[in-house]
């Protein structure tokens, strides 16, 4: 699959999170077998460029090629300038957000919101289009189905979208309205693939490898892409595209395994955040990471509760040298062959 000059590895990629998808985790599932991943939506508004969280969001250090950065607001010529300044500051694929569903963007008449108004989607892609074009970078466009289930407009959304210059669509099979409750709508995907000529990216509850596979060959999709099965997993990136490529499955990841990417990921976290908001923000991804395991109950209100980031590792430190480092950290997939 290719995005504008960039050709992927293999069709899978890691979905932007608000709060998630920061450096160190974008890094982290690269090195693990993601092929494409995508930042934290950045800001469009100047005013807001200097603060502490949009810079972080800016910050591409020792992050491998291609570097996506997700853009979000609802005013074309601002969204342009947006798209400027994100490349001066590293950034080789410019991702336009018109999907996410949390009523703060929405309120502002961004994200999700934008499918209520189809001129204004026009406009917009065609201002961020034009401004990167002389630059050779290609611009990609994150969406939903539609505002409500009454008002699905996916496949104008897509071949507008076509029209105006995007070089590849992600779309995730749900409506704003349903957040991400119930199930994702591969129906829909399938048809936004055969309306359509530029790659397209399902994304939505694609959890395993064999999720991975059906979805493909249902949608017709040219890759996928994957969000919140990727919390506290990581590897399920290399876990994909081993499968996609061979049909079997890799083996998890041992205690020991668990132990060097988690501890890793922790202090590229620590450093990129500092003390006083590494302690805090690294507990989300310890609780993602330690959820099914074993014993772990028992450690996850300790670990929570500490504050600050060497007895945070400390303690997790002490209870992974306790685990058998040979033994499956996870279960086994159901079906090996």
């Amino acid at each position: 699959m290719r995005i504008g000059t960039w050709t992927l590895p293999h069709p899978v990629c890691a979905a932007p999170m608000a709060g998630v998808t920061d450096r160190p985790y974008r890094r982290l599932c690269k090195a693990l077998g993601a092929a494409y991943a995508v930042s934290e939506m950045a800001a469009s508004n100047p005013r807001l460029w200097d603060s502490v969280k949009t810079s972080r969001r800016l910050n591409h250090e020792g992050e491998p090629d291609p570097i996506a950065v997700q853009i979000a607001g609802a005013d074309p010529d601002m969204l342009a300038e947006a798209a400027l300044f994100n490349i001066r500051k590293g950034a080789r694929i410019i991702d336009i957000n018109m999907g996410c569903p949390v009523k703060k963007v929405c309120h502002a008449a961004s994200g999700s919101a934008l499918l209520r108004d189809e001129a204004l989607v026009a406009r917009i892609l065609q201002s961020v289009v034009a401004a990167c074009a002389p630059l050779d970078i290609p611009v990609t466009l994150k969406t939903r189905t539609g505002w409500d289930r009454d008002s699905r407009n996916a496949v104008r959304i897509a071949r507008l979208a076509e029209d105006c210059g995007i070089a590849a669509l992600t779309l995730h099979g749900r409506t704003r309205c349903d957040l991400y409750a119930g199930q994702a709508e591969y129906d829909t995907i399938r048809e936004v693939r055969q309306a359509i000529r530029i790659p397209l990216i399902a994304n939505g509850d694609i959890d395993s490898p064999e999720k991975a596979r059906a979805v493909l060959d249902y949608t017709g999709a040219d890759a996928i892409m994957v969000g919140r099965a990727a919390q506290g997993r990581p590897w399920i990136f290399r876990e994909i595209a081993h499968y996609l490529e061979h049909g079997t499955h890799l083996a998890p990841p041992t205690y020991g395994e668990l132990r060097e990417h988690l501890l890793g990921h922790l202090e590229d976290h620590y450093t990129f955040y500092g003390e006083t908001t590494g302690v805090r923000t690294a507990r989300k991804h310890i609780g993602w990471y330690l959820a099914d395991l074993p014993g772990a109950d028992a450690l996850l209100p300790a670990i929570m509760a500490l504050d600050s980031t060497a007895r945070q590792s400390q303690a997790l430190r002490r209870w992974l040298d306790d685990q058998p480092a040979g033994a499956f950290a996870v279960p086994a997939p159901a079906i090996l062959h």
